[in-house]
Order: C-alpha cells, then structure tokens, then sequence
C-alpha cells in the first residue's frame, strides 16, 4: 500500500511497527513469524517504502510501516512516507498498538518522539523495543534500558521499554505475549503459525 487512500479493508486487528530507517523493524517481524525472508531486509536504510500487511491466520494483522529518518531516498519521497504514516495512524479503526523498533544504541532520536507524540495523540498502546541488545554485554543493555525509562519519565510517559535482539531471538517470548494481550487479551491473539 504506497498511497493514503487505499487502506485494505481489515476484519482482525492490527499492530503497527514503526522506527527508524535500519533499526531492525523488518527482521524483528521475521524473528516474530518464526520465517527469514516474510519482510524483506536490507543494508540499505529506507528500503521499507510502503505499508506492509503481514495477516495471521487467525485474521489479525502485523503492520510494517515505512522507515523514518535518514533514507537514501530523495527528501520529497520521505516526507510522502511521513504523509502516509501520519494518515494510517489517524485512518486505522483497527489498529491496537504501536511497536517502536529503535537501534538500543540510538534510542530516542527526534523523530522516535514525533511518532510517541502521534501515539499518545491517539490514545494508542505503545511498546518501545529496543533492538539490538545484542551489541551490548547483558550489563550494558540493562543500562540502556534504564536510561530510556529515565528519560520518558523526566517527561511524566508511562511506556513500556523492551530490550531485544531479533538476531539472537532474546525476549522474543516476552514481546509475543505482549502483543497477543493487544490483539485479544481472552483468545490465542498472536497466532504464528501461518502468515499471508
């Protein structure tokens, strides 16, 4: 889906991952749906120029959403990706969360909190996923998240951080519990077993 305007009808719900150019976003919703090639991944930051609908077979949906900030893309086709972001936010009556996927290196960057804004604007459930952890020792990814926590509460935001590592599979569990709670907190919610 590349223009606002042409949202597909969706039956199930949705949750939407977010973040900045080469953060991670596509091979975390791999490493989520168990498959190495569902989102397309590349070294090129920007290569995410769409919005992406990965459906579950249990009708839900996971949404991958265009890379923000540096892109090797003319200025005018990124600020077009803003446009469209901003219009899936204000135009998705399904959408139960939000996952910002960010480098647990550079959190936090300034357009990491233009889409907490959008997210607190729409009464969204937020998860910041800091991706990567696996750069750090175990001791220094505990920091960094406890630096993150620090920050959005000098703010006063109450928003869960996660630490994660799509390339190790670390606290894969704990995010697929958290997004079968927004999907449906009574039923299986996140079934992986089979992606559209």
């Amino acid at each position: 889906m590349a223009k606002p305007g042409l949202l597909p009808e969706i039956t199930g719900a949705e949750i939407a991952f977010a973040g900045r150019s080469n953060a991670g976003k596509s091979t975390t919703l791999n490493a989520l749906c168990r498959q190495n090639s569902l989102a397309r991944t590349s070294k090129t930051p920007g290569r995410t120029q769409m919005i992406n609908y990965f459906r579950l077979s249990n009708g839900n949906s996971l949404v991958d959403l265009p890379g923000y900030g540096y892109a090797k893309a003319p200025i005018k086709e990124r600020d077009a990706w803003g446009r469209l972001v901003e219009f899936y936010f204000n135009e998705s009556p399904s959408l139960q969360g939000v996952v910002i996927v960010m480098d647990i290196r550079h959190p936090l960057q300034d357009m990491d909190w233009q889409m907490i804004e959008w997210c607190q604007a729409g009464n969204l459930p937020l998860l910041l996923l800091l991706n990567k952890a696996d750069k750090f020792k175990r001791g220094a990814a505990a920091s960094a998240r406890l630096q993150v926590l620090k920050v959005l509460k000098e703010v006063d935001l109450d928003i869960e951080v996660m630490n994660f590592s799509a390339l190790r599979k670390t606290g894969l569990d704990e995010l697929q519990t958290k997004l079968s709670a927004w999907l449906a907190p009574d039923t299986e919610g996140l079934d992986l077993d089979q992606t559209d």
